[in-house]
């Protein structure tokens, strides 16, 4: 049997896992991105209390590996009487992780909108959050994409670290193929493979949005 006859006997045994890897950081994506443009508002809010806080938890996101984060909410928060499942564990934490790195990717593409911009919305009655809105932030996410498209890679690959709290994701699968197999050094080059291959398609649906995006802008 060829390398390549065994892994696609290998892909049935592996498909749940890579399914449960993209469902984490697709909710980690679809979690983490807005909380992330929160934190970046709220660091810049002339608030000193909401800017204090957002700081916390953006520099305890960026500051803590995302492994020290899945151990802190998974053994951690049962010795204060709250127990989540593995699987919301690793999405509270991963959520966190991606927010506090976005947030200082929506601070920098914020601040890169030309101040020429603010004042054109302002003088065509686009106030407040209207010119946010319509003006500044569309402006500030196309800037931003480019490196929030790698944290999203990134975040893709750092879902395998969920393995370690028996999250069912690809890597765990991989593992528990290799203790039945023993071909430990073929299945995580699959594995490798399956990893490459998705973040290969992510990253060109994101040359196509940013395509789209200068288009319209």
């Amino acid at each position: 049997m060829t390398i390549l006859d065994q892994w696609i006997a290998w892909l049935p045994a592996l498909s749940p896992g890579l399914g449960v890897s993209l469902s984490l950081t697709g909710l980690c994506l679809l979690l983490g991105m807005p909380f992330g443009l929160l934190l970046a508002l709220a660091v810049e809010s002339k608030a000193t209390p909401l800017r204090i806080a957002a700081l916390i938890l953006v520099e305890i996101g960026r500051g803590a590996p995302a492994l020290v984060l899945l151990y802190l909410l998974y053994f951690g928060l049962p010795e204060n009487g709250i127990t989540l499942p593995a699987f919301a564990t690793a999405v509270v934490s991963l959520s966190w992780t991606t927010g506090a790195y976005s947030s200082e990717l929506f601070r920098s593409g914020l601040a890169s909108v030309p101040k020429g911009q603010r004042e054109a919305a302002m003088t065509s009655g686009l106030h407040g959050w209207t010119g946010f809105r319509y003006i500044i932030l569309p402006q500030a996410i196309r800037i931003s994409t480019p490196p929030l498209a790698s944290l999203a890679v990134t975040i893709f690959q750092t879902s395998s670290l969920a393995f370690v709290i028996a999250v069912p994701e690809l890597m765990s699968k991989a593992y528990a193929l290799g203790s039945i197999t023993f071909e430990y050094l073929s299945i995580f080059c699959f594995t490798s493979v399956l990893y490459g291959s998705i973040t290969l398609i992510a990253l060109a649906f994101v040359r196509l949005g940013e395509r789209r995006l200068n288009h319209y802008l």
